[in-house]
């Protein structure tokens, strides 16, 4: 029978991939190409672009086409039957990587071109490529001997597995709790809300509304519900999901998980002759040391706190008020500072919903994207979809197609939380032509319900851009390389650069007035609301500032200091972390770091700072543009040039600073964030 994930397509034939597929197709796929590269290394003496390289790129894009689209459905679609394909491939994924990173044939093959006077007539983008593979054999352990080869293979292995498992008990957790209210428990909440807590009650079979760790159901609740019992018992069951405490304690517990990550990646970081896996995690990113990354989140924490501590204090002096309550707890922190952001601004998220339908906001993302880059967008109606909800986009240059991305926005069951890029295809130029970059861009906002359509908060709408963001630097790309084309080798600590970057244009007044445009009359933003709005922008920035720091301090500390006995377990150096730059108080039952799934079953483990780091990038970028014009075409198509169109081409600090002129200053951000320096 044909196996479509051994074809060759122009997009993902999502429709007839089955998990029967999966694991037959990897298979052959990574045999087929540890064959072909042995035959090539060993066919040639003289090693060139054109003999070695290029079809090894090719080798490599065909692995990725098919692994690509079942590691996006296991994402948005999770079944038993898909997860147990995409689990069974991961230890032959994680071995062929190794095998490949310690190839010493391949390896030599390498160096010989980068020893040659040919290496002088590829590209600049070609070399980098080259020095890029050089480092990464080198932290693949292929100068190490046979043994610690053997081992290093193993635990690569073991962290795919577990990282796996990880991220699968997380959603099995989100999934498992759910809770059927009267609408008197929930009062207080927004009418969109209860329209959808309806709806998901009817969806399940049952009377009345229904509740859940979904977050556009949840963080509602958090933040609007009247009743403290129920807040309590939403908190208490989403930062206790997957742990030995709350509602489903001991089940799909990630405690030990974390514990094996953890002592495998130290283990993996000494193997390679670094102290740590925090040294290691550095090795690809921009930052030079570990010391200079605390000392960064340090300094940060010292101008931020403050500012937070202040806003702390009136926070538990405004809600002892409003609430007569002896002590505000974890749950009421949400649901307070919303009424003190009404009271102060008279402006709420659910006050800007109906303003943001997401067509409009669709089309005025895609309008601030043409005035910047001179790019149109173009919705594609008939395609190869794995969910009714999802569409499909190209971007245009004149009446050229230069890259697509499919969009998925809505949250609903076995969809994995949060928001997120992933690449479905890469630009590069291959034997038949050139292929054009394809994107995955996910988020899991609240879906239309009734008549009505999709009204996104804000908040959502800085996400929506956000992801936008990284597509964008996928997509326009103008490597052909595919290890430097789009976000390909880009060091973690730049990646969110772009994302982060785009996030700016939803607080523009001249942006709002076209993204926004109330659902019924199609009126922007008023002139008031934008006003309480604006002024509502740092609200509470300190507190927000030090909570990502609290994130960054605790992640980059548990893999810089593992087993050095500062600390016996991970939530031991989370309450550290917290008693230094917390302004909040976590209950004792918190369980946060079992579902911190950025740093056990994504890529910011020792790289969570990156999100703080980029942000110094993506403020002082910006303020170009405020010298220059949000809209000024140059400087739109200096920021794609620079950035976007550069890939990992050439270093990011080299990158940034022929944008900015200037190396990055932290001023700007801290503008922005509304702390007085």
């Amino acid at each position: 029978m044909p196996n479509p994930l051994l074809e060759q397509h122009l997009l993902p034939p999502f429709s007839t991939i089955t998990p029967d597929h999966v694991e037959p197709a990897i298979t052959q796929i990574i045999e087929r190409n540890k064959a072909r590269i042995d035959a090539l290394v060993a066919s040639n003496d003289h090693y060139t672009w054109e003999n070695l390289l290029q079809p090894i790129e090719d080798l490599e894009d065909e692995l990725s086409n098919a692994w690509s689209p079942v590691s996006h459905l296991n994402s948005v679609c999770n079944s038993d039957g898909l997860r147990e394909a995409y689990n069974a491939c991961l230890p032959q994924l994680a071995a062929y990587g190794t095998w490949m990173g310690q190839h010493a044939g391949l390896c030599r093959a390498y160096q010989q071109i980068a020893d040659s006077k040919y290496f002088a007539t590829l590209s600049a983008a070609q070399r980098k490529a080259i020095e890029h593979a050089l480092r990464d054999f080198r932290l693949a352990g292929v100068s190490l001997p046979p043994n610690e080869k053997q081992r290093y293979g193993d635990i690569r292995q073991r962290l795919s597995t577990l990282g796996s498992s990880f991220g699968e008990n997380v959603l099995d957790a989100t999934n498992a709790w759910s809770r059927q209210v009267t609408q008197k428990e929930l009062a207080g909440l927004p009418e969109t809300t209860l329209a959808n807590s309806k709806d998901a009650a009817r969806q399940a079979g049952h009377e009345g509304y229904l509740i859940n760790l979904e977050f556009p159901s949840f963080s509602p609740v958090l933040n609007y519900c009247h009743s403290r019992e129920l807040r309590e018992e939403v908190y208490t069951a989403n930062c206790t999901r997957a742990s030995d405490r709350g509602p489903h304690a001991g089940q799909w517990d990630n405690t030990a998980l974390i514990q094996e990550t953890l002592e495998l990646r130290r283990e993996l970081a000494q193997l390679l002759g670094f102290d740590d896996y925090a040294e290691l995690s550095l090795a690809t990113k921009m930052a030079d040391s570990s010391d200079s990354v605390v000392e960064f989140l340090q300094r940060l924490a010292e101008q931020a706190q403050p500012q937070a501590k202040v806003e702390w204090h009136e926070l538990v002096e405004f809600a002892c008020k409003d609430g007569a309550l002896n002590s505000l707890q974890a749950w009421d922190v949400s649901y307070f500072s919303e009424k003190l952001r009404q009271s102060r601004y008279q402006v709420s998220q659910e006050d800007i919903r109906p303003y943001l339908p997401l067509n409009r906001v669709l089309s005025g993302l895609f309008e601030v994207v043409r005035r910047l880059y001179g790019i149109e967008v173009r919705e594609v109606e008939m395609f190869d979809t794995y969910h009714p909800d999802v569409q499909l986009f190209e971007l245009l240059q004149g009446e050229e197609v230069i890259a697509r991305f499919f969009l998925d926005l809505f949250a609903r069951p076995h969809k994995r939380g949060g928001a997120w890029m992933d690449n479905c295809r890469v630009r590069r130029q291959t034997p038949e032509g050139l292929q054009i970059p394809v994107a995955y861009l996910v988020c899991n906002f609240t879906p239309p319900v009734a008549d009505n359509p999709a009204l996104l908060t804000h908040t959502e709408l800085t996400t929506l851009f956000h992801e936008f963001g990284h597509g964008l630097h996928h997509m326009l790309t103008r490597q052909t390389v595919a290890a430097v084309s789009g976000i390909n080798g880009v060091a973690w600590d730049a990646v969110e650069l772009p994302s982060q970057f785009l996030e700016n244009w939803c607080w523009e007044r001249e942006a709002l007035s076209f993204i926004s445009g109330h659902f019924e009359t199609s009126e922007p933003l008023p002139e008031e609301l934008l006003d309480k709005l604006l002024a509502a922008r740092n609200f509470q920035s300190g507190m927000a500032i030090m909570r990502q720091l609290e994130l960054a301090l605790f992640d980059f500390r548990l893999h810089r200091e593992w087993d050095s006995g500062n600390f016996n377990s991970a939530q031991e150096l989370l309450e550290e972390v917290r008693q230094q730059v917390a302004v909040t108080t976590a209950p004792e039952f918190n369980r946060f770091q079992n579902a911190f799934s950025h740093i056990f079953a994504g890529g910011y483990a020792a790289g969570y700072y990156s999100y703080k780091w980029a942000e110094v990038l993506s403020a002082d970028a910006f303020s170009r543009f405020e010298e220059e014009g949000i809209f000024n075409p140059e400087t739109g198509a200096d920021f794609r040039k620079d950035i976007l169109e550069a890939g990992s081409s050439k270093e990011p600090m080299e990158l940034f600073v022929a944008f900015r002129g200037r190396e990055p200053h932290i001023e700007p951000l801290l503008r922005h964030s509304g702390i007085s320096v």
